[in-house]
């Protein structure tokens, strides 16, 4: 059985790489909606840690995480991952 990778996404938090669907940049409307309709379903899960909203990654499970790590850092971290 496969270990479950951890993904960094900035300042001490962390995500499993399988369960990411999508890193999305969080600047465009249909993202913003995104980010409302979890918040009122409870499926937000901020990782800002008060930071600035950078990155915006949905899981298989339809959670929407934010990050303040920008969404091309996330990318990069999660390609090394799969190198690995």
């Amino acid at each position: 059985m496969k270990a479950n990778r951890l993904l960094n996404i900035g300042f001490g938090n962390f995500v499993v790489a399988n369960r990411i669907v999508g890193i999305y940049s969080p600047t465009s409307a249909p993202m913003r909606r995104v980010r409302e309709d979890a918040r009122a379903e409870g499926r937000l899960i901020d990782a800002t840690q008060g930071r600035k909203t950078r990155s915006v990654l949905v899981t298989d499970s339809n959670h929407v995480i934010l990050s303040a790590i920008q969404a091309e850092t996330v990318g990069q971290r999660f390609t090394q991952e799969d190198d690995a």
